[in-house]
């Protein structure tokens, strides 16, 4: 049976019994790449974690928000939001945050985990682009969470595995992974849009995505309404809220977690802010979603 724990408010976590990982390290296919531990910290603040032996698996920790630190190998190294590392197994290290970080993380291992973990001890950089595809890269974790939280039989975790692949190759092979998908749209509305999507767990402010777009205020405000009949933050908020409908119709996750998965901090503004927007509160739309 798979144990979870909490902590961070709005934390989670999957911990794999070693009776599951054992089968994993037998299995043919996830033998290659498997997971022991994984999960989700929004907003942690002073999170700090000191491993002074170190420990038998890789460590990838992808700041999506904040910042952070990390000790590895006689180094300290400064961690920035859109950026991760990957810490190399056996090897003695610190790690934490003196403010806060919102970070995705994962513990894994395999034959071909060195692989993913090649290169990445120092910080590597995911910065935001029209190609970037970071909403993707996010999906891909959360359904390898969904996965493991609901099955322990062996295709759960040949699957999990599978999605492993992904989400590290994501990383490893960034061009890739974002050619895959290319778009040479040059319309700066559509990209402005783009942006608030890639930045959906985050608080940005017009300044960020006016210098992302490099409009003037006036000039942008004006087109982006003349576009799509909304101001920016009336359209960012709706998809906030379209973000988390998916999430209630499509996961068990808890109200106060959808929150920050959304960029909102305090659940009862999200509350009105969802109620406003769809005219019922978020367990009444989930409610009605089942039935």
């Amino acid at each position: 049976m798979i144990r979870k724990k909490e902590g961070f408010q709005g934390e989670r976590m999957t911990v794999l019994p070693p009776a599951q990982i054992e089968i994993e390290k037998q299995d043919e296919l996830c033998q290659s790449l498997y997971i022991t531990d994984i999960g989700y910290y929004p907003k942690a603040e002073y999170h700090h974690r000191i491993r002074e032996k170190g420990i038998d698996q890789y460590v990838l920790i992808y700041c999506v928000e904040g910042c952070g630190w990390y000790r590895v190998e006689g180094q300290t190294y400064e961690v920035k939001r859109n950026q991760y590392f990957i810490l190399p197994k056996g090897e003695p290290h610190e790690y934490g945050t003196n403010h806060y970080w919102t970070i995705y993380w994962v513990h894994f291992g395999g034959t071909s985990a060195h692989v993913y973990a090649k290169g990445a001890a120092t910080p590597q950089d995911i910065n935001i682009t029209i190609n970037s595809r970071i909403g993707d890269r996010i999906n891909i974790f959360e359904e390898i969470m969904t996965t493991l939280q609901h099955g322990k039989e062996l295709e759960d975790m040949r699957y999990a595995s599978s999605l492993l692949h992904h989400f590290l190759a994501s990383m490893r092979y960034l061009g890739q992974f974002r050619r895959a998908k290319a778009e040479t749209e040059k319309d700066l509305i559509k990209q402005a849009i783009h942006y608030m999507r890639e930045n959906i767990e985050s608080h940005i402010m017009i300044k960020d995505v006016l210098t992302y777009v490099g409009y003037s205020q006036s000039h942008f405000m004006t087109s982006f309404k003349k576009k799509t009949g909304q101001s920016p933050w009336v359209y960012f908020n709706r998809l906030k809220i379209e973000h988390a409908c998916r999430l209630l119709r499509t996961t068990d996750m808890k109200i106060n977690m959808i929150c920050y998965k959304v960029g909102i901090k305090d659940p009862l503004y999200f509350s009105r802010l969802f109620s406003k927007t769809m005219g019922m509160s978020p367990t009444k739309y989930r409610n009605s979603q089942k039935a």
